[in-house]
């Protein structure tokens, strides 16, 4: 990340936040198509053990590493995480493009940024203006306007789907603390843990063994759609915090329609255009926030990935080092006035919403 992209945290995490939902968003028209004999627990395993395959192909050396590792005391998170995202949230949503179209199960994923700002909210108190707030809320609208649109009534399969975005606003919130660790650990962690335990399930339930070529398939969606997608995700939540990249994330449902449609499947209507244009106005507020006010920071000491022309990493190094690193480290006291997010290093309390 250049030195632009760090004096403008909005707009570089809320371009990697959009590349994450685009990478997500294809992946249910595809996961019906692929997993429509399977049962959904061995889709799950499938699709994160794809997941689990990048997570391992993209982890750093041990002597390289730039980032703070996974540990031992992350294991209930990572189990907690890997429950909800990796377990329930896809063998909901696989069970749910067997019982209703893609295109709709794809625009009730929506569900997922309202559970995870209203959680970002409760559990972190992170700040949310005026421009945010309005962004959601236009999201909300469209989908709403656009799923009323088309002939639709009230099904399990409809449930199956909201079912998945609060397993996976759940897995958004308590891995927001995961953020600042090494996100090739954290995808291969989570995703190991999640396959093994649909695998389990799976042969526990007697679920028939998949084929080779959906198996493949299946691989290779999870592998972009929840490995890179994951990944991605988690280093826009770095610099957005928990509620404004599930803000963000909610294009990726409307990706999923709009995929579906390409496939075959009817065009939700008309209204489907200026629902369009409320998420592209939606975008754009993300895009545009600013957030800048004197602030201070307490003392504290952590370990994450750092360089030392943020303007809050002044310690020394004997040599001096430069670029991206990590190590435990200690901030003293500082009080300044710059353009900032709710990072690992802005959690502070504002007076107004």
């Amino acid at each position: 990340m250049n030195r632009e992209s760090r004096a403008r945290p909005f707009q570089a995490g809320s371009l990697v936040a959009l590349l994450a939902a685009v990478t997500f968003g294809v992946t249910a028209p595809l996961i019906k198509l692929a997993g429509q004999s399977l049962g959904p627990f061995s889709t799950a395993a499938l699709l994160y053990g794809g997941a689990a395959l990048f997570g391992a192909t993209s982890l750093r050396r041990r002597g390289a590493a730039r980032e703070a590792p996974v540990k031992l005391g992350d294991l209930p998170r990572l189990v907690g995480i890997a429950l909800f995202g990796a377990v329930l949230a896809p063998a909901a949503l696989a069970w749910a493009l067997q019982h209703t179209s893609a295109a709709l199960a794809s625009l009730l994923l929506n569900a997922e940024v309202l559970f995870t700002v209203l959680l970002a909210r409760m559990f972190y108190s992170e700040h949310m203006g005026r421009r945010v707030a309005l962004a959601v809320l236009l999201m909300v609208i469209g989908s709403l306007w656009l799923v009323g649109g088309a002939d639709l009534r009230v099904s399990w399969g409809g449930v199956a789907a909201a079912c998945a975005a609060l397993g996976w606003a759940l897995d958004n919130t308590l891995g927001r603390p995961l953020a600042d660790r090494d996100p090739a650990q954290v995808v291969f962690w989570k995703a190991t843990l999640g396959a093994l335990a649909s695998t389990l399930i799976a042969i526990s339930m007697g679920e028939s063994p998949p084929a080779v070529l959906a198996s493949v398939c299946l691989l290779l969606i999870g592998a972009t759609g929840y490995g890179l997608s994951l990944r991605l995700y988690l280093q826009a939540q770095r610099a957005l915090g928990a509620a404004r990249t599930g803000s963000i994330f909610s294009t990726a449902p409307f990706v999923g329609a709009v995929v579906a449609v390409a496939l075959g499947e009817p065009w939700p209507g008309a209204r489907a255009w200026p629902v369009a244009g409320l998420f592209a106005a939606a975008i754009y507020l993300h895009f545009s926030e600013r957030h800048r006010h004197m602030h201070r920071h307490e003392a504290l000491e952590h370990e994450h990935a750092h360089r030392h022309d943020d303007g809050h990493h002044d310690h020394a190094h004997e040599p001096p080092f430069t670029g991206t690193h990590n190590h435990a480290h200690r901030h003293e006291p500082l009080q300044h006035d710059h353009e900032h997010g709710p990072d690992l290093h802005h959690q502070h309390g504002h007076a107004k919403a």
